[in-house]
Formats: structure tokens, C-alpha cells, sequence
């Protein structure tokens, strides 16, 4: 195709993401205080206030936001499938196919880990301390750009072991080059788990970094198991 074809369908599929994210956004906006009263569910019997005229509005807004980018997620991979694989070789469709499939599926699983893990956690820790001196009221715009940055950081640190599948797959690091550096990755995980939790407390960023840690070394294991498995089925020959 023509560069300007390309252009064309690129502008396309753009347009095609961008009207499914806000019909996707338009469908969780119909039972946003459902959605609400869910994401208000780790926190127990926090009360929260609406501090500013029109902030549930807003915040109601941005949580349908949320909601139909996730709804929509699969439906733009499989628009970024369709513009990239003709442009591919054979090796690399093996590649690009499942490594988008495991990244939607490692982005749902650090939602739910965020939500059944990391958030109660930091809740516990928020509330208690303090809680004898101090009555809780929560704003519920901040209140929920905490929780609903705390799934998105958490889903996107899931991406790891996909980034390492495709460098291990390509050849450009090798598992054990991976797995001499942990000490390294052990350091940028803390950080890591630092920048990416919304809040300070100790318990959020330490399990964060040790779930961070933990994918590092199931990347390891799955570069190491494919590098195997290509040695196995690559034909033998004499020059």
C-alpha cells in the first residue's frame, strides 16, 4: 500500500478505537453509581463528602472514562493487530499475536490485584493510622483518583513479562543476561512500586515491588522456556 493508504487506515482505526471508547464510556456512564458504590466498597464505612459543586458530576465523568477504556481495551488490540500484521514477517506474527493477548490479559489480572490486594492494603493502613485521633472524611474525587490510578499503575507494571517475552523472542537479551541483573531490577522495582502507588504508605509500595519482582522472574521463565523450545524445533543443517 501506498504510504498515504497506510495513513488512511491508520486514521481509521484510531477513529474506530476512539468511537468504541466512547460508546464503551457512554455504557458504564448509565450505571456510573454502580460503578461508584463499588469502588467505595474497600472502604468500609468511610464516609465521603462532595467538597465542590459538581464534583460528583465530574468524578462520575472520569469514572465512565475509566470504565470504557478497560471495556474497549480488547476491541483497540485487536484494531492495532489489523494495521500491523500484514507489514510483518512469519517470525514476528508468531510473536505479536499472543504477546497482545497475554498483555490484555496481564492488564485485567493487575486490575484484580490491585483491587483484591493492594487497595485494602493501603486502605487499612490509611485509616488506621491516625484513627484515634482523627475522623476519616474523604473527598470522593480523591478518594477515587487513588483507587482508579492504583488499578491503571498495576496493570501496566502486569506488562513486564510481555516487554521481556518480546526482547527474549527477538533476540536481543537473553534470559541469563536477565537473571544476572536481579539485583538491579530488585532496586528499580522499589522505586518503581514507589513512583507508581498514589499513596506513601510502606505496605501499598512494598507489595507493588514484590509483585513487580516476582513478574520480573516469570518473564525470565518464559523467555527461558520459548528459547528452548526454538532451539528444539529449529532445523539442524550443515552448511
Amino acid at each position: 500500500m501506498p504510504f498515504v493508504d497506510h495513513l488512511e487506515e491508520l486514521r481509521q482505526r484510531i477513529l474506530k478505537s476512539l468511537i468504541a471508547i466512547l460508546l464503551s464510556s457512554g455504557f458504564c456512564l448509565l450505571f456510573v453509581r454502580k460503578l461508584v458504590q463499588a469502588l467505595e466498597m474497600p472502604a468500609g464505612k468511610i464516609q465521603f463528602l462532595q467538597v465542590a459543586p459538581g464534583e460528583f458530576l465530574f468524578t462520575s465523568i472520569k469514572v465512565a472514562g475509566y470504565g470504557g477504556l478497560t471495556i474497549s481495551l480488547p476491541f483497540i488490540l485487536y484494531q492495532f493487530l489489523k494495521f500491523i500484521l500484514p507489514g510483518l514477517t512469519k517470525k514476528e506474527k508468531l510473536l505479536i499475536a499472543p504477546s497482545v493477548a497475554g498483555s490484555a490479559i496481564l492488564f485485567f489480572l493487575g486490575i484484580f490485584f490491585a483491587w483484591k490486594a493492594l487497595i485494602p492494603a493501603a486502605l487499612g493502613f490509611l485509616i488506621s493510622y491516625g484513627a484515634d485521633v482523627v475522623e476519616p472524611l474523604w473527598s470522593i474525587e480523591k478518594y477515587l483518583d487513588f483507587v482508579l490510578l492504583l488499578m491503571l499503575s498495576t496493570g501496566l507494571a502486569f506488562q513486564l513479562p510481555i516487554l521481556q517475552l518480546i526482547l527474549g523472542f527477538l533476540e536481543i537479551i537473553s534470559w541469563e543476561k536477565m537473571l544476572s541483573a536481579w539485583r538491579l531490577v530488585v532496586m528499580a522495582s522499589a522505586v518503581a512500586g514507589a513512583v507508581l502507588t498514589p499513596s506513601t504508605d510502606p505496605i501499598t509500595m512494598l507489595l507493588l515491588s514484590t509483585s513487580i519482582t516476582f513478574l520480573f522472574f516469570v518473564g525470565i521463565g518464559l523467555v527461558a522456556l520459548t528459547t528452548n523450545l526454538k532451539g528444539q524445533i529449529r532445523p539442524s543443517f550443515d552448511p
